[in-house]
């Protein structure tokens, strides 16, 4: 589904140069929830707008399902962002003049897609993530923890190959944040989703099957989930405290 092979990206302040990834490499497989974790400065955020194109990257290959993205014209790349991709950001970035159904419809409506199919899909987006009673509603009347299931409804509604998703639960209560993170899981059961995750939140990481935690740019540790979440969380605490226990996000 996506390959990642050797993936170096830098930046140049004056005469100065930044490594910020340094070979990365890795593998996420159809119906996969996977997670990114690591330190401040780590290299989580460039990653992710790296395997979206949002930004070049000096050297490497990333493939969507067996494509070369960086070979794509900048109009086959905004087709692959509208119709293979789908993203869900930390500040949820809904349109306050669109109703929650109309926010999730957009993607189809750029893309021209018939009318009767997106609403019966919208609908049913709706209907998995339990937001059908608030459909007409506009995002300042509801809560954060909704208008992030707004957001991954929205981020599905073109059936993609793959949803990006930059720290989902960043701005949201413990109580919003399992919400957004059981959207997923149902996304992957229900829809056969495949998730890529950035976050620092340990907690919403446990409920993936893989975790990537990186280092001074470097993939650190690829840790698997085999026994349950609990001991997976542990497992997770336990790695984050060999890299001296800050995982916030402030790339």
């Amino acid at each position: 589904m996506l390959e990642v092979k050797n993936l170096y990206k830098s930046y140049k302040t004056n005469s100065i140069q930044y490594d910020v990834l340094k070979d990365i490499s890795f593998e996420v497989e159809k119906g996969d929830f996977v997670a990114v974790m690591g330190p401040s400065g780590s290299g989580k955020t460039t990653l992710l707008n790296s395997i979206s194109h949002f930004i070049p990257f000096d050297k490497g290959e990333i493939l969507l399902n067996g494509e070369n993205m960086a070979k794509l014209k900048e109009d086959e790349l905004a087709n692959v962002r509208n119709e293979k991709l789908g993203f869900v950001f930390q500040d949820f970035m809904l349109l306050d003049g669109l109703t929650v159904f109309e926010n999730i419809c957009l993607p189809q409506i750029i893309a021209y897609k018939n009318i009767a199919s997106m609403e019966a899909s919208a609908n049913k987006l709706c209907e998995v993530f339990g937001i059908s009673h608030i459909k007409d509603k506009y995002p300042a009347e509801i809560s954060g923890g909704e208008k992030q299931r707004t957001a991954v409804a929205r981020a599905l509604i073109n059936n993609p190959l793959l949803i990006l998703a930059d720290e989902p639960t960043g701005n949201l209560d413990s109580k919003s944040s399992r919400a957004v993170i059981d959207s997923f899981i149902r996304a992957k059961d229900e829809l056969s989703a495949t998730i890529f995750m950035v976050t620092h939140d340990s907690f919403s990481a446990s409920f993936c099957d893989k975790v990537i935690v990186l280092e001074d740019g470097r993939i650190y540790k690829e840790l698997i989930k085999k026994n349950g979440r609990s001991e997976f969380l542990d497992l997770l605490l336990e790695t984050l405290k060999e890299l001296g226990g800050d995982n916030n996000d402030n790339e």
